[in-house]
């Protein structure tokens, strides 16, 4: 067993959570864990919240059996392959499962979030802005959900670009599952990534943790068109919280599809009117 299984092996134990996770990268960073593998649980469990104790001291070995079998490809926090980006925010992922090609994450990248209930509107917005934007080589982030997601990889594929899926279960799944074709085109012209690994269906808790990644893996989030108190406010404030940039679109004041992006105009988020905005924050944000 090497370190990158042993870090496999604490992501698949049941009851480790993000901040375990992260207090683990510290620690292995510092060379405050053994380097002998695998681990003894205690060493593990010096990290986690007491109350799962119990849970760990039950499928700590289990895990560790099953990453030493694992045939999914997956990258840990300290490869080299990981991007440096999602390196920089707080609570990276200790681990992405991934298919497709790894050569997406040295790409300048815009992450591009929305609304579900994706309007004619936002259609137009993307068929006006993402061409240009494509032709200077860069990778488009998204989440694979229904709405301006689905529709940024469409057009990201249409125009021979190259797509980033972050997703919110194994990647075996497909949610919805209507999206099953599409995910494959991605994983084929770029690439899937997922903290989860395979067999695992969705749940709420994991498209807010999806979210953080989709705002970390690039230098700017553009928000198209947004409600209220949505997901796609969520992965901006996240974006912003990691020094990253947000941009938005501005939209009708009797849309509801509107209120969320116009808000963030509101409180300081940059104006989007050609695709010379978005070039101008990817471009300055990937050269620091």
């Amino acid at each position: 067993m090497n370190l990158k299984q042993q870090l496999l092996a604490v992501h698949l134990t049941r009851g480790i959570g993000i901040k375990t996770e992260t207090a683990i990268i510290a620690a292995v960073k510092a060379h405050r864990v053994p380097t002998s593998y695998p681990w003894p649980v205690d060493v593990v469990l010096g990290f986690a919240d007491v109350r799962f104790a119990p849970l760990i001291r039950r499928t700590y070995m289990s895990a560790v059996q099953s990453a030493q079998q694992i045939r999914e490809s997956y990258l840990t926090y300290f490869d080299s392959a990981y991007p440096l980006r999602l390196r920089e925010i707080f609570e990276p992922p200790l681990i992405l499962f991934y298919a497709g090609h790894l050569e997406a994450l040295k790409l300048p990248s815009l992450s591009i979030v929305g609304t579900r209930a994706a309007t004619p509107y936002g259609l137009s917005v993307l068929r006006t802005l993402l061409p240009a934007v494509l032709q200077q080589d860069v990778a488009i982030v998204s989440g694979l959900a229904k709405g301006i997601d689905v529709m940024a990889h469409q057009m990201t594929l249409a125009n021979l670009g190259v797509p980033i899926a972050v997703i919110g279960t194994g990647l075996d799944m497909a949610y919805p599952s209507a999206h099953r074709g599409l995910q494959q085109q991605i994983a084929q012209r770029g690439l899937v990534l997922s903290e989860y690994p395979a067999g695992t269906t969705p749940h709420k808790s994991h498209f807010p943790a999806r979210n953080r990644i989709i705002a970390g893996l690039s230098s700017a989030t553009l928000v198209v068109e947004a409600k209220m108190k949505s997901g796609s406010l969520i992965t901006a404030n996240l974006a912003l919280q990691n020094n990253r940039e947000v941009l938005a679109i501005p939209g009708s004041l009797f849309s509801a599809t509107a209120q969320g992006t116009n808000e963030l105009l509101q409180l300081g988020a940059k104006l989007v009117m050609n695709p010379t905005d978005i070039l101008e924050s990817v471009q300055i944000l990937d050269t620091i």
